[in-house]
């Protein structure tokens, strides 16, 4: 049985891969600045895979898609996107019936500051301006801002569905 989730856990990841990286580079992805850098509301779908797969496949789902997309369309900010969108889906829990939780909810705060100060971190590096705070905050918070209202929206609609019960009993205990 254990085998057979864990080709489940595999297949669900690279769906969220393919759905990230789509909803990233194509989908309400508005480009900012001067330096490449674009927001977008993909970080919602991977809200939506660390609440549904454990750790380690929702952590794969994040960098593959994120870093994917980034590939697409900014390059540049690959290696830096990998990083902070694994880190992302750490906060998460898959644990339990519910996609909205306590913990899912404080996480989408914890996940929208990785998001922000990662971005910066990035931006400080990579143009050696530590100035560059003011102008990378704002298309930080709403980037995570949108990302955590798409997620709510969906989460709870697929927890009024009781979609990880019925469909997928196997991801309710994490």
């Amino acid at each position: 049985m254990k085998r057979n989730n864990t080709l489940r856990y595999v297949v669900v990841a690279a769906l969220f891969a393919a759905l990230i990286t789509i909803m990233t580079a194509y989908i309400c992805h508005i480009p900012v600045g001067v330096n490449g850098g674009y927001v977008h509301f993909g970080d919602a779908l991977i809200y939506l895979a660390a609440s549904i797969l454990p750790a380690p496949y929702a952590i794969a789902a994040a960098a593959i898609g994120g870093g994917l997309a980034d590939l697409l369309t900014a390059p540049a900010w690959a290696l830096a996107t990998v990083i902070i969108k694994a880190a992302i889906a750490l906060p998460f829990t898959s644990k339990g019936d519910r996609l909205v939780n306590k913990r899912n909810v404080v996480a989408i705060f914890v996940s929208g500051i990785i998001t922000t100060l990662g971005y910066y971190l990035a931006e400080s590096i990579m143009f050696g301006s530590w100035a560059a705070f003011l102008m990378s905050i704002s298309g930080s918070l709403i980037q995570a801002g949108g990302s955590a209202v798409i997620y709510l929206v969906l989460a709870a609609a697929l927890d009024r569905a009781h979609v990880k019960s019925r469909f997928l009993p196997w991801a309710a205990n994490g």
